[in-house]
């Protein structure tokens, strides 16, 4: 309407309208390219410095951060001073006060941001999920000053200035809700079908998770469905959910079917619940390359060369951390798969199959096969043991 009132004006009044300039926003320019690497559940890690250090450190690209954040050991390693708060953040296994570091910078190649305020959390339990050292994760205070393209064929990431950008051919553009967090209107069909929010979380390296209240309240789960216990980890520590998979779950116009989808008892809150539902992953929205416009309030997917790539339906009932340069177990479920071939917590991962490499993620995609026999060597008690692990499937 505001549009159709303009021409009006143009067409019929030109005396009232001669002289006035109507101003435009200028073209986005490209201001850096840097690489990122992908971890299980496709969460994405670039390398920055923090002011003046000289070491680059590991930061986590995270849509469902509501602003930067430190490591408390990163911290003290580089003697970096924080402040007292009365600030609280909400995480999947609790809440906490933190303190902040404030007005300092981030340098990636190509790009300083300045005047960043950084809040200090523990992030030892990613560090020990992801086999290395996690350092910090970059959120709102980053993506809402830029136009940032993540191109997950080539795993690169690009940063724009604000401006007028042309999106890709043969995309959609999304315009969700912007709070500190973009959420979207999405639909979930498994009994029936709902619609709802759910937050747009780069950060989760999982496909799809609901609270289990607004599964409860909504109806949507097929009665059918029997959940699997399993362990998950994030800001606050470690906790266990339910895990199964739904019919479809619809992000815009693409539809994906027998979604894995994680159950949530959200004691805390975290999904803000009944306004949203849960959240959608990266294990999921790696399946686009995906530009995230904060500052005109869209974010634009288009599917790239993952975008059929089959879901991870493997169930093992177990946890592996990498811990002092060893991989251990922990978290055994009782009567899942590996409860029943005979796994122990503290029982170290020496070899997957074939695969000797010490890699934990290596050693975790070679886990989520679903209903295989793998051979897995393990060291207990100073003795190596061979155990056969029938994994399941969540289907």
């Amino acid at each position: 309407m505001r549009l159709l009132k303009i021409i009006i004006i143009l067409i019929f009044a030109p005396v009232i309208v001669q002289g006035q300039e109507i101003l435009s926003s200028p073209n986005a320019q490209l201001i850096t390219k840097i690489p990122f690497r992908q971890y299980s559940g496709g969460v994405m890690v670039i390398r920055a410095c923090f002011e003046n250090i000289k070491d680059s450190l590991n930061f986590i690209l995270d849509t469902g951060s509501g602003g930067i954040s430190i490591d408390s050991t990163t911290c003290s390693e580089f003697n970096i001073a924080s402040a007292q708060s009365d600030t609280t953040i909400t995480g999947i296994a609790g809440v906490k006060k933190v303190h902040f570091i404030f007005d300092k910078k981030l340098k990636i190649p190509g790009l300083t941001v300045s005047g960043l305020n950084f809040h200090v959390n523990d992030y030892e339990i990613l560090t020990r999920v992801y086999g290395e050292k996690i350092d910090g994760i970059i959120g709102y205070s980053f993506f809402s000053r830029y136009i940032v393209r993540l191109d997950f064929d080539s795993l690169q990431m690009e940063v724009w200035s604000p401006g007028k950008i042309r999106y890709a051919l043969g995309g959609t553009t999304l315009h969700p809700i912007f709070t500190a967090l973009p959420i979207q209107y999405m639909h979930v069909k498994d009994r029936r079908k709902v619609e709802a929010n759910f937050y747009f979380d780069t950060g989760a390296g999982l496909c799809f998770l609901m609270s289990e209240q607004f599964a409860k309240d909504s109806s949507v789960m097929l009665a059918k469905r029997k959940p699997v216990t399993t362990q998950a980890e994030g800001l606050g520590g470690k906790m266990q959910m339910r895990l199964t998979v739904v019919k479809e779950v619809r992000l815009g116009p693409y539809r994906f079917r027998a979604v894995p989808t994680y159950l949530y008892k959200d004691d805390f809150n975290v999904t803000s619940y009944p306004f949203t539902g849960g959240l959608v992953g990266n294990e999921l929205l790696r399946r686009f390359n995906v530009t995230l416009n904060y500052p005109q309030r869209e974010i634009h997917l288009i599917p790239n060369n993952h975008y059929h790539d089959d879901f991870e339906y493997g169930y093992t009932g177990f946890s592996i951390y990498y811990v002092d340069g060893r991989i251990m177990v922990e978290d055994v479920i009782e009567n899942s798969p590996a409860h029943v071939a005979g796994f122990k917590v503290d029982d170290e991962i020496v070899s997957v199959g074939k695969n000797f490499s010490n890699n934990i993620q290596q050693y975790k995609n070679l886990l989520q096969e679903p209903k295989k026999r793998i051979p897995v060597i393990v060291r207990r008690n100073d003795q190596l043991m061979l155990i056969t692990l029938e994994t399941a499937s969540i289907l």
